[in-house]
């Protein structure tokens, strides 16, 4: 299961640079500091639709906003999981690869399915419970017709595409998709000619797709393997600052229930409350390491408001106060 909060990669923001839209009028737009769009811990779901959302405000109609950025963006500044498949060696080996690797890239997910003469490709949210922006599913499936046209040299079309909420300029979406556009639908689908699968990508590149093909197969892996327990102390260690961070936070973000997570912790031989106590015992002795850290400070990194809730804790860790904790340690690491 990913866990990982989700990344732009850096074309994003050069795409809107060159669309006369700056980094700082998006964050602006969406009540988020700038630092924490681009910085590279990511952003979570909500955060990230705020974004989207911001950029199609900014942009004014949804159409345009779609067509805009699937055509802006150069290939080579996509991330590996996606410049991968613009190597694939044809249109259906680009798309399942796709599919596959998209679970590296929250927080959408695809659904191929290939029957009689057309392919059906649904489009499905990991973050159900917050409202996708129009602009995003249209960019999405936008984008995967680019990929076809990149990738083939030719000016491919779909076969019809739905979208379950209204999409601004109707008329500039079907000529850009080369279809019929239908909005109102049930889910989100973009339908091709199944035929186009089978053309061959003039951008195949067999020892690319070599070297980056196993480290992301490798990636993919190492997630499944991964148990929830070392999700949620994963989660925990980079969302201590400030305190505030509760089971149902966690939850949210791996779109399940409290009661579910617990359940599964408890399965493990754990609970969410013995994880936060490990994550800010190892992570105040990590802290306390660094000495240009004051007391208070590591106090606040791990979570906690009030600085005499931190000495207590630490007593009840180490037996002693975090000063003279410190103290030993520097001692006895005078080079660390």
């Amino acid at each position: 299961m990913k866990s990982d909060r989700i990344k732009f990669p850096s074309g994003y923001w050069a795409g809107l640079q060159l669309l006369g839209i700056s980094p700082r009028d998006v964050a602006s737009k969406a009540r988020l500091p700038l630092s924490m769009m681009t910085e590279s811990a990511g952003v979570t779901a909500a955060q990230y639709f705020k974004i989207w959302q911001a950029y199609s405000d900014l942009v004014g109609d949804t159409a345009v906003g779609i067509i805009k950025l699937a055509t802006v963006f150069e290939t080579a500044q996509y991330p590996p999981p996606v410049l991968a498949t613009y190597h694939a060696h044809d249109y259906r080996d680009a798309l399942y690869r796709m599919a596959r690797y998209k679970q590296l890239c929250p927080p959408e997910s695809l659904r191929i399915t290939e029957e009689g003469e057309v392919c059906t490709i649904e489009l499905e949210w990991t973050h159900r419970e917050e409202p996708v922006p129009p602009v995003l599913v249209g960019a999405t499936l936008a984008l995967l017709l680019e990929l076809g046209r990149r990738g083939t040299g030719l000016p491919l079309t779909a076969r019809s595409v739905e979208f379950s909420h209204p999409m601004g300029g109707v008329k500039a979406l079907e000529a850009y998709f080369g279809c019929p556009i239908r909005t109102g639908a049930t889910a989100n689908r973009l339908t091709l000619h199944r035929r186009d699968l089978d053309r061959p990508f003039i951008s195949h590149n067999k020892e690319l797709l070599e070297i980056l093909t196993p480290v992301l197969d490798q990636s993919l892996e190492e997630d499944r393997n991964r148990s929830i327990s070392e999700i949620v102390r994963r989660i925990l260690k980079r969302s201590l600052i400030g305190g505030g961070l509760d089971i149902r936070a966690v939850a949210s973000e791996l779109c399940m229930s409290d009661r579910t997570l617990q359940r599964r912790l408890t399965g493990e031989g754990t609970t969410f409350k013995q994880l936060l106590t490990q994550v800010r015992h190892e992570q105040a002795r990590e802290y306390l390491a660094e000495p240009e850290l004051n007391i208070k400070e590591v106090a606040y990194l791990i979570g906690y408001e009030d600085q005499n809730s931190f000495y207590r804790a630490f007593r009840l860790w180490e037996g002693d106060t975090p000063t003279n904790w410190r103290s030993e340690h520097l001692r006895a690491n005078p080079t660390s």
